[in-house]
């Protein structure tokens, strides 16, 4: 189970990314639209040098990831990367944009479950709908939205590689828990 972690993009002490850098998580995703390029790149030395191994992700940012030499996740309607310039995020909301988002190498399928301000979500059936129609490929594909470790175990499927989490972690006194639950409940309901 993959899991990625992707900030609130809000202020955040520093304890709190240091508590959820180590909580065992596969990746981090910085999305802090608030912060200036330097800002947002100070952020990012601080988290390469805290966790070296961490694939980081940098959001809506292309000059900071590419400075980084970090993956980029590009939002909804920002334009396509050219193929190989560094890796690249993408959003999956329905199967109609598999097309435009077949060079990505990762793919975070949402809104799952319910969550403020982001639609209607998918739903199992609307996860599942788009997990079983996706070309062959080998990309990371990752559910996110309203995804914490009870409803987790559920998502199960040979085409999902793990889960992408937000306010289920963050918002947690204890990340690691949080990590080591998830990857119980995935690891007990193997579908």
């Amino acid at each position: 189970m993959h899991i990625l972690a992707i900030s609130q993009g809000r202020e955040i002490e520093a304890s709190k990314w240091a508590a959820v850098v180590k909580s065992g998580i596969d990746a981090l995703m910085i999305r802090e639209k608030h912060l200036n390029a330097q800002s947002l790149l100070d952020l990012g030395r601080q988290i390469l040098d805290m966790a070296p191994a961490l694939p980081l992700w940098i959001n809506g940012r292309l000059d900071v990831a590419l400075a980084l030499g970090v993956g980029f996740h590009g939002p909804e309607d920002y334009p396509e990367i050219p193929p190989r310039l560094c890796a690249v995020s993408r959003p999956l909301h329905n199967i109609a944009q598999i097309r435009e988002r077949q060079h990505s190498d990762q793919l975070l399928v949402s809104p799952v479950f319910a969550v403020p301000g982001k639609g209607e979500p998918l739903g199992v059936p609307g996860l599942y709908g788009i997990l079983d129609n996706l070309p062959p490929w080998r990309r990371t594909v990752l559910a996110l939205g309203g995804i914490n470790p009870e409803n987790a175990a559920i998502l199960q499927h040979n085409r999902l590689d793990g889960v992408a989490l937000i306010r289920s972690l963050w918002d947690s006194k204890n990340p690691r828990n949080v990590v080591d639950k998830l990857r119980s409940a995935w690891k007990d309901d193997k579908c």
